[in-house]
């Protein structure tokens, strides 16, 4: 059982959640620090996207708690739960391909209320200053992925979830991206949590690594102690 600490951002306890009669995810247990980023790896099926929209709110709890900042966030609703500081990027980003992409952004302006885009998205993502005014669906898969995180980014959250992020994505925009993540981490003290089955990305921006396997953590190591064939096995296909 994970036991919650005070300087954990979001403390996750006996987390049960499935669909419908099936349950999928198998009482879950694990935290994660301010301005830390936990990958959770684990092959197709094994709980990942699950346990990203369980976060959010997008599929209701079975059991156990999600508590952010010490916040318990089970009764919330996904929009509430964005007020409070999480921000969430879909497998397969969902961003709004007729809008712009300055649009697209704008669209996470709404949980405070404000029409100003933080000049530090455009620091993080200058391709996206230059296409601002392109539509998001003539965005290549790596620009809109660089989108949809600038957009979750503009809620100004304190937690991160991103569901499979170098999905659809050429090598040299994956590298690009760990670096942006961990420049994110340390410039905004931002938390991220990310599913992934990339091990190369997933050691690339991992601070701790959990491997989740039939909806059950089977496997967590920092990252200085990850062993990489272990972790490989759990990926083999």
């Amino acid at each position: 059982m994970a036991i919650e600490r005070e300087a954990d951002r979001l403390a996750v306890q006996g987390l049960r959640a499935g669909y419908g009669q099936s349950e999928v995810l198998h009482s879950l247990d694990f935290t994660v620090g301010a301005a830390e980023i936990v990958v959770i790896v684990g092959r197709n099926g094994m709980g990942k996207s699950t346990l990203m929209k369980s976060l959010i709110g997008m599929i209701p709890s079975k059991g156990g708690t999600i508590r952010l900042d010490g916040v318990d966030l089970g009764p919330l609703p996904s929009h509430e739960r964005v007020a409070k500081g999480l921000a969430y990027v879909p497998q397969g980003r969902m961003i709004f391909p007729a809008m712009t992409v300055q649009e697209n952004i704008e669209t996470g302006l709404f949980v405070h209320k404000t029409k100003m885009i933080p000049p530090d998205l455009y620091t993080l993502f200058p391709v996206l200053q230059e296409m601002r005014r392109r539509r998001g669906g003539n965005l290549s898969g790596g620009q809109q992925q660089q989108l949809a995180i600038a957009r979750a980014l503009a809620t100004n959250p304190s937690v991160l979830l991103l569901d499979e992020p170098t999905e659809g994505i050429q090598p040299s925009i994956i590298q690009e991206l760990a670096r942006t993540l961990r420049r994110i981490r340390d410039e905004r003290g931002l938390s991220i949590i990310a599913s992934e089955q990339v091990l190369s990305f997933a050691l690339d921006i991992a601070d701790r690594m959990l491997v989740l396997e039939g909806g059950r953590i089977v496997h967590e190591d920092a990252r200085a102690d990850v062993d990489q064939a272990t972790v490989a096995r759990y990926l083999a296909v």
